[in-house]
């Protein structure tokens, strides 16, 4: 396969000039530096001069006279202008403009490179957001007449605005396209050589101009890669632009239009491939490439339309690539240093008075470079910040327990960024400091991630220093992201050897044998329409500015060119509905299928994953002699009810809990939790009883401890989290109603009182502990726990567990003994029974006894007593007696035996 500069190098080769005299225009630069390969390769035992090769861009550079500019000092110039253009009237900060600057100066752009009368066309534009407005109402608002005034003032910041640059020597690209097409004249007039104008597409209108003009005046020849198919086709897009050419230009009206060759209808095996997702599409990726030999390595593209697949194509690469070359460039916001910088930004943009939200902060301290500057000192600080539950957080307590060198650390971090001077000041010492905790030898990937980063805040710093219009932490940040957004980091390799990866634009005028184009969906290739202009589409349509049908015809070349001389092409897809570039295959494929020539060979395939039949086993972990160990040291100091319920629930979670020791790590409550309402209800209840220890309950009792429901509750709640706010939203909800249950509670019992009952408070909070007899088992058995009360109500003694979830009078009733341990809905039954066989075993009650339940949410119901069928049917009272216990610890007994075998694995249930 011969190459298109290859054929262009040859058909210059046959002219009588010497290749050494002449000037060679080409796309891009990668397309010259393949242009000099083609050069080497065909002239291998010649010492000759190179002839220039510029790129289209550094050729409008010379023209112009001008320096480019790039989109953030375009930005910062026009605000300038936008400034001194109309100073009578209101001015928006630097934040408010950049929002809509940025499309302002893109259509700048585009009228400029298409050298477009700008009076008459803006002058056009303000007659429309007039007409626009006129029917509203008879008297425009004052809001009308500025959105209107803006418009009309858009030929004044244009004009200034290019003077201004002008003025400077400076430009950004539209500008310097105007400049080179008005200098083109003058250029000829002092440059004889032959211009080579190769493998050109889409021209816009100062292209145009320039090119014509070579042209006209014989200084010029112009070979583009042009198919018969394509240019025939009067209809196809592929060749929208070279037919505009061909039909339009003067020049071909008086030469004829050549190169146009035949080379897609030759011999193609092309393949479409549906592929699930973009992590899909990068394994396939792995798997064609491993399928192509060494030897056609070289010879093989792979275009990435979606350049967001880097990364992850890079991890999908087989071990037969060899050498790589790369030619697009890593975002920089998408290296792992971004996120963090961008936390920080977050962190600082949202600070307020009562400090740093909690989350932030956090996430802040788990990133890898808090850990590379701040070391242990971060797990530290994120266990304080979940330990005392604190939402904001300042400095001064992040800096409490800190050495100097930390505390100045984290006053880098956290100390609020007053002004964009000090913000820029904290990041570049920040940068300084992982510099110099990273190792150059094994941290060498880091290392060029923060050299990007040191050089991205100095841009900003010397943006600042020279414009002074960022004024906010919120202009700083969008500065930060707008810079971000075009900042990449560029790989290093050898341009020719080894597989060749790049975007669609790296793909001009280059050839290869086997290509491999990625994300071929709608939205993607081709991109689609896109708003990201002020320009009305019927204006564009008027003056002949680009619209997406234009931007589509492009991506339809620069697809058709990439797999004209190929002979293997695969083209994969995402077959997946998940928004942009998925879902819809490209237009592209299903016109393929109609364009294929009978030499081409079309294979579709889809690829899904292998699903394996996956049979719900559940988990299962088999004990051992260390695994009893743990059991008999745990039954030593006490099996708690809580412990044997857990096992019913799901022995999983007993296993990790009790055997392996793993707990719920801390986390900061915003809002009060469940668990942490009952505690602080339970607290407030002991520090009321405990002094009424083994004494009758009076009214007086009663009315004291109503008087104090507030402070005690608030006492109670600050030492559960002394940072937790009760004062508002959620929490405040929460504090009252643990109020209202402790009220209804107390009136529950005053109520009682007045109808005349005795109630005598013989223990709060009793901690109990009684030994076991299992004879199958040699070793001691203890149940342990703590009971919230013991009371005696009209000479009747009752053990109570308080329950501030709702609890109702079967879930405290057993039916049938032998279920007990199986189901956990009789959970309450189990623990209401453990504390009282531990008090009776410990401490005799001589008299039969109940026990059971108080549920603050279920308080009308009262006093929820244990109960068995019998109780129900009225055959018996609700009294536990020793059958009641021999019943009982035969069920207990046979749950620990099964806890001990160590034939019945720990199963997990499920919950």
């Amino acid at each position: 396969m011969k190459s298109f500069l290859k054929e262009v190098i040859l058909e210059v080769q046959g002219t009588t000039e010497k290749i050494s005299d002449l000037i060679f225009l080409v796309p891009s630069k990668r397309a010259g530096l393949f242009l000099k390969k083609e050069l080497l390769e065909t002239y291998p035992d010649q010492t000759l001069f190179a002839p220039i090769i510029l790129s289209i861009e550094e050729f409008i550079v010379r023209l112009s006279g001008l320096q480019q500019i790039d989109n953030i000092q375009t930005l910062f110039e026009f605000y300038e202008t936008y400034l001194n253009t109309h100073t009578h009237l209101e001015k928006e900060d630097f934040e408010t403009f950049s929002n809509w600057a940025q499309t302002l100066i893109y259509d700048f752009n585009e009228i400029d490179r298409y050298c477009i009368d700008h009076k008459s066309f803006f002058a056009y534009l303000s007659g429309i957001q007039d007409l626009n407005h006129w029917y509203l109402q008879k008297e425009k608002t004052e809001l009308v007449k500025n959105y209107i005034r803006f418009w009309e003032n858009l030929m004044d910041y244009y004009d200034n605005f290019k003077n201004k640059l002008l003025s400077k020597k400076i430009g950004y690209q539209g500008l310097l396209y105007r400049k080179a097409s008005e200098d083109i004249q003058a250029y000829i007039n002092t440059e004889s050589r032959t211009h080579i104008l190769v493998g050109f597409n889409a021209l816009n209108n100062a292209e145009q101009t320039i090119f014509q003009s070579l042209l006209e005046a014989d200084i010029a020849q112009v070979y583009w890669d042009a198919d018969q198919f394509f240019v025939e086709n009067t209809y196809h897009e592929a060749s929208l632009f070279l037919r505009t050419y061909k039909n339009q230009w003067e020049y071909y009206k008086k030469n004829p239009f050549q190169w146009v060759q035949n080379n897609f209808s030759e011999e193609k095996d092309i393949t479409l491939v549906g592929v699930p997702k973009n992590i899909g599409q990068a394994k396939s990726i792995g798997q064609i490439l491993a399928s192509i030999p060494k030897s056609e390595v070289e010879k093989t593209a792979l275009v990435l339309a979606d350049e967001t697949l880097l990364q992850p194509l890079l991890n999908s690469l087989p071990n037969t690539i060899e050498a790589l070359n790369i030619t697009m460039g890593l975002p920089l916001k998408e290296v792992p240093i971004a996120a963090f910088f961008e936390l920080l930004f977050s962190l600082h943009k949202n600070s307020n008075s009562k400090g740093f939200y909690y989350k932030l902060v956090l996430e802040i301290l788990n990133s890898l470079p808090a850990y590379r500057i701040l070391g242990f000192e971060a797990a530290r600080l994120i266990n304080t910040i979940s330990k005392e539950n604190i939402v904001y957080i300042t400095l001064d307590k992040l800096q409490e327990k800190a050495s100097d060198k930390e505390k100045q650390t984290l006053a880098l971090l956290f100390d609020p960024w007053k002004d964009v001077t000090t913000a820029l000041e904290n990041c570049r010492k920040i940068i300084l400091l992982l510099k110099n905790n990273l190792d150059k030898k094994n941290d060498e990937l880091e290392l060029e991630y923060v050299y990007h980063f040191h050089l991205v805040f100095n841009k900003v710093f010397t943006l600042h220093d020279s414009y002074q219009y960022i004024e906010t932490i919120g202009s700083l940040y969008t500065l930060y992201k707008d810079i971000m957004m075009s900042e990449t980091l560029d790989f290093s390799g050898e341009p020719f050897s080894g597989l060749q990866l790049m975007g669609m634009l790296e793909s001009r005028c280059l050839d290869f044998e086997t290509v491999i184009i990625t994300s071929v969906n709608e939205g993607v290739l081709p991109a689609g329409k896109s708003m990201n202009s002020f320009i009305p589409y019927d204006l564009k349509r008027a003056y002949s500015l680009p619209t997406y049908k234009e931007k589509d015809a492009i991506y339809t070349y620069h697809f058709y060119r990439l797999i004209q001389r190929a002979k293997k092409v695969y083209l994969l897809y995402n077959t997946e509905d998940e928004g942009v570039g998925g879902g819809e295959k490209s237009r592209f494929l299903l016109q393929l299928d109609i364009d294929k020539r009978p030499k081409h060979k079309l294979t579709k395939y889809v690829v899904s994953a292998e699903v394996p039949m996956l049979t719900n086993q559940p988990l299962q972990i088999k004990k051992n002699e260390a695994v009893l160990l743990k059991l008999k040291e745990l039954c030593a100091y006490g099996l708690s009810p809580s412990a044997l319920t857990a096992y019913i629930r799901n022995p999983m979670d007993f296993y990790y809990k009790y055997v392996l020791g793993v707990t719920e790590t801390e986390q900061v409550e915003e809002t009060i939790a469940a668990n942490t309402l009952g505690t602080v209800i339970h607290n407030t209840l002991e520090t009321f009883y405990k002094p009424l220890e083994n004494k009758f309950l009076t009214i007086e009792d009663i009315d004291k401890m109503r008087s104090q429901i507030d402070i005690e509750l608030r006492d109670q709640f600050k030492q559960e989290y002394t940072k937790l706010n009760i004062t508002q939203g959620k929490n405040l909800l929460i504090f009252e109603v643990a109020k209202q249950y402790v009220y209804n509670f107390l009136k529950a019992e005053e109520k009682l009182i007045k109808s005349g009952a005795r109630l005598k408070i013989l223990a709060i909070e009793s901690n109990l502990k009684t030994k076991l007899r299992i004879p199958e088992l040699d070793f001691p058995i203890y149940i342990k726990g703590k009971v919230d009360r013991i009371d005696e109500l009209d000479g009747q003694v009752r053990i109570i567990d308080y329950k501030t979830g709702r609890v109702g009078r079967n879930d405290v009733v057993i039916m049938d003994w032998d279920v007990i341990t199986d189901d956990y809905k009789y959970s309450k039954v189990i623990q209401v029974l453990a504390y009282a066989y531990m008090q009776h075993n410990e401490n005799p009650i001589s008299d039969a006894f109940q026990a059971g339940i108080i549920s603050f949410k279920n308080l009308q119901e009262g006093f929820l007593k244990f109960g068995t069928k019998e109780s129900i049917r009225g055959k018996a009272n609700y009294e536990i007696t020793n059958a009641v216990f021999d019943d009982y610890l035969l069920q207990l007994k046979k749950l620990i035996l099964e806890i001990f075998n160590i034939e019945i694995p720990f199963i997990e249930k499920e919950v």
